[in-house]
C-alpha cells in the first residue's frame, strides 16, 4: 500500500471524502462475535473503511440482505478439479470463494519445481487469490516412484514469494519421527521463515500427534470422527473439515464443533472434481449442511472465513470490518446461503450467478504440451497375477465408498468362485465375488515397475477403467475384468498424454484428455464438465450399481499413507505395518 492510498482510507473512514461503494442497511455477519447486526458498509480502494452512515459514489440498498466475507477454502489441490487456476477460479467465485490455500503437490510429483512455477504463473492476473503451501513430500513416500524429487534446497527460495504461506501437508510420519535430515531441514526452513506447516495425520494415535505438534505441524484434514478431532484440538492443532468428491468427513466431524472451540476449525475441499463443484458447490455447501445440522450460521461462516485467515496469517481477510480487504458476498438468504452477488477487492465479479467483467486468463504454455506418459512395453502378460496354491489366503483391497481409507481383506483361496476347482496358477476375475484386477504402472521414466493386486468393491462387471491421476506419485492406475481391456486402456492413455478412460471390449466408451502432466487440461471448465458427465454415464454401462465416484476412488487406492491396504507401482502396501506384502499368504 502506498502513502496516498493509506491517506484515502483514513479520509474515507472519517467521511472527509466519499467512499467508492456503500452497501446500505444490510445485515452484517460478525465473525468475531458470531452474531449479526444491521448497518451500512463503506468501501474505498478495495478495502472496507468503515461500518456506519457513509456516502459513496455507488450506493447499493442491502435491505433484507446479508453481507458476509468472501469464503476461503483452507486446503485444496486445484489439480484435482482437472483444470489449472486460470480456469478453476471462475467456478470458485460463483460459489462465493474468493481465496484458496492450495498445495500443488500433484503436479510437483510429476514435474517438480516446474509444476510449482506453472501453478504460480497460472494464478496471476485473475480476480481471485491463490495462496500456496510448498509440497513437503515429493515423492510422497519412499514406497512409490514419482516423476520428481524435491529436497529442502529446491523449496527454500519459494518462501520469498508472498503468495507462499508455508509447508504443505507433511504425510511422511516416519521421516518426521526418525528426524530424517531432509524432512527436518524442510520443517526448519518453514519455521525460520515464520510460515505455517500443514499436517496429514491419517490413522494417528495421540502420541503421533504429539510428535507432529512438537515439529510445529499445525493442521490436520484427515480426522475420521469427532473424538479424533477434539483430541487434535486439545493438542493445539487446527482441524480442517473436509468435504471432497471422495473423502467426506463433514457429517462425522461437525459434532466436535461447539461455540467454545469453533475458532480451531476450518472448512476445506481437499480434492474435488470440477463437475462436483458445478453441481454440488464447494465449502459454501458445507456451510449449508452445518446450519441444517444445528450450527449457528455465523459460526459456520466463521469456519470458512476468519478462521483460515487467522490460521494462515492473512491478517486483512475474512471479516466485514474496517481495514479488511473488500472480498465479500451479498446473500439473499442466510440459512440456504443463496448468493446474490460476489465482490473481489471491492469490485463486482458475480451477479445473479453470472461472472461479471472477467477476462479469460490463459495458462502459461511452458509445460502444457510436455509429454509425461512414458510407459514400458506392455502386453497381456503384464497383468498376470500368479496364485501360489501352497498358500491359503489372498490379500485383497476392499473399497469403502466415499472414503479414502480401504479395508485389508483376507479371503480363503478355496472360497473364491473363479479359483474353485481351477488348476490355473493365475488369478482370473471373479465377478460373483466382485473381485477384479488392479494395476499401477510407473509412467514417468518407463522403469517397468508394475504393481498388481486384487480389488473388491468397485462393482465393474465388464471392461476396464484407468487414469493417470494416482495419488500422490501419479502413475497410471487401472482396474478391470480382463487383461485385454486393461492393456488397451493403458495404451490409449499413453496416446492421449494422460487422462481418464472407460473401456469395454477394446473400445473407448468415454475419455477425457489431461495433457498437462496427465492431471489437468487447458480447456474451459464447462467443456470438462460435459466430458466428465459422459464418463459417469459410461461407467454405469460397466458398473451399473455404482453409487460413488469411481475415478477419484481409484486415484486414491495408490496413496500409501492412508490405511489400510494400498497399491503402488512396487506392489501391495500394508499401511498399518508400513511394509510391502505379497498377494498370497
Amino acid at each position: 500500500m502506498d502513502k496516498q492510498t493509506l491517506i484515502n482510507h483514513i479520509k474515507a473512514s472519517n467521511k472527509s471524502i466519499k467512499c467508492d461503494l456503500v452497501i446500505k442497511n444490510v445485515t452484517i455477519i460478525d465473525v468475531f462475535n458470531k452474531d449479526k447486526f444491521v448497518d451500512s458498509v463503506g468501501v474505498k480502494d478495495g478495502y472496507i473503511v468503515g461500518i456506519g452512515d457513509y456516502d459513496g459514489y455507488q450506493v447499493i440498498d442491502g435491505t433484507n440482505k446479508y453481507i458476509c466475507p468472501g469464503l476461503i477454502d483452507s486446503h485444496c489441490h486445484i489439480e484435482s478439479s482437472l483444470v489449472p487456476p486460470s480456469e478453476y477460479y471462475k467456478l470458485a467465485l460463483l460459489n462465493g470463494i474468493t481465496s484458496v490455500i492450495t498445495d500443488p503437490h500433484e503436479i510437483s510429483n510429476v514435474m517438480g519445481t516446474d509444476g510449482i512455477n506453472f501453478m504460480l504463473d497460472s494464478s496471476k492476473e485473475i480476480p481471485f487469490d491463490v495462496y500456496f503451501m510448498l509440497p513437503s513430500c515429493v515423492p510422497g513416500t519412499s514406497f512409490e516412484s514419482s516423476g520428481a524429487t524435491l529436497l529442502s534446497k529446491d523449496l527454500k527460495d519459494f518462501y520469498l514469494n508472498d503468495k507462499v504461506l508455508g509447508l504443505a501437508e507433511v504425510m511422511d510420519y516416519p521421516a518426521v519421527s526418525d528426524c530424517k535430515d531432509n524432512m527436518v531441514d524442510k520443517l526448519l526452513d518453514a519455521i525460520n521463515c515464520n510460515k505455517v506447516i500443514d499436517g496429514h495425520s491419517a490413522g494417528f494415535n495421540s502420541m503421533m500427534t504429539n510428535t507432529y505438534r512438537s515439529a510445529n505441524i499445525l493442521t490436520d484434514h484427515e480426522c475420521n470422527n469427532s473424538e479424533e478431532a477434539i483430541d487434535k484440538v486439545r493438542r493445539g492443532m487446527y482441524v480442517l473439515i473436509r468435504e471432497g468428491s471422495v473423502a467426506k468427513n463433514l457429517k462425522e466431524l461437525l459434532p466436535a464443533v461447539n461455540e467454545g472451540n469453533s475458532s480451531r476449525f476450518c472448512l476445506c475441499t481437499d480434492d474435488k472434481h470440477i463437475d462436483d463443484i458445478a453441481h454440488n458447490g464447494s465449502i459454501n455447501s458445507s456451510i449449508v449442511y452445518a446450519v441444517q445440522t444445528g450450527l449457528k450460521p455465523e459460526t459456520a461462516i466463521q469456519m470458512a472465513t476468519i478462521n483460515p485467515s487467522n490460521l494462515y496469517r492473512l491478517n486483512n481477510k475474512g471479516a466485514i470490518a474496517p481495514g479488511y480487504i473488500a472480498d465479500f458476498i451479498i446473500l439473499d438468504d442466510l440459512e440456504e446461503f443463496n448468493i446474490s452477488s460476489v465482490y473481489k477487492d471491492g469490485k463486482l465479479v458475480v451477479n445473479d450467478n453470472k461472472l461479471i467483467n472477467i477476462k479469460t486468463a490463459v495458462s502459461p504454455s511452458s509445460i502444457i504440451y510436455k509429454n509425461t506418459i512414458n510407459l514400458p512395453k506392455l502386453d497381456e502378460s503384464s497383468f498376470n497375477i500368479r496364485i501360489n496354491k501352497d498358500y491359503s489366503k489372498l490379500n485383497i483391497i476392499e473399497i469403502i465408498p466415499n472414503k479414502l481409507e480401504s479395508i485389508h481383506l483376507k479371503l480363503n483361496i478355496s472360497d473364491i468362485d473363479s479359483l474353485k476347482n481351477n488348476n490355473s496358477e493365475s488369478f482370473h476375475c471373479s465377478l460373483r465375488d466382485d473381485l477384479i484386477k488392479i494395476a499401477v504402472i510407473e509412467r514417468h521414466k518407463a522403469s517397468g515397475n508394475i504393481g498388481l493386486g486384487i480389488l473388491k468393491g468397485l462393482g465393474i462387471k465388464e471392461g476396464a477403467v484407468g487414469t493417470t491421476i494416482a495419488h500422490d506419485s501419479h502413475n497410471l492406475i487401472l482396474a478391470g475384468t480382463n487383461d485385454k481391456d486393461m492393456l488397451f486402456s493403458a495404451k490409449e492413455l499413453e496416446k492421449m498424454h494422460g487422462g481418464i478412460i472407460v473401456v469395454k471390449n477394446e473400445k473407448v466408451l468415454a475419455h477425457i484428455q489431461l495433457e498437462i502432466g496427465g492431471l489437468m487440461t487447458n480447456r474451459k471448465y464447462t467443456e470438462i464438465e460435459n466430458e466428465l458427465e459422459k464418463l459417469h454415464l459410461a461407467i454405469k454401462l460397466i458398473a451399473p450399481d455404482i453409487n460413488f465416484n469411481p475415478f477419484l476412488t481409484l486415484s486414491f487406492l495408490s496413496l500409501p499413507v492412508i490405511p489400510d491396504l494400498k497399491i503402488t507401482d512396487r506392489g501391495l502396501f500394508d499401511v498399518i505395518n508400513f511394509k510391502f506384502i505379497d498377494i498370497c499368504e
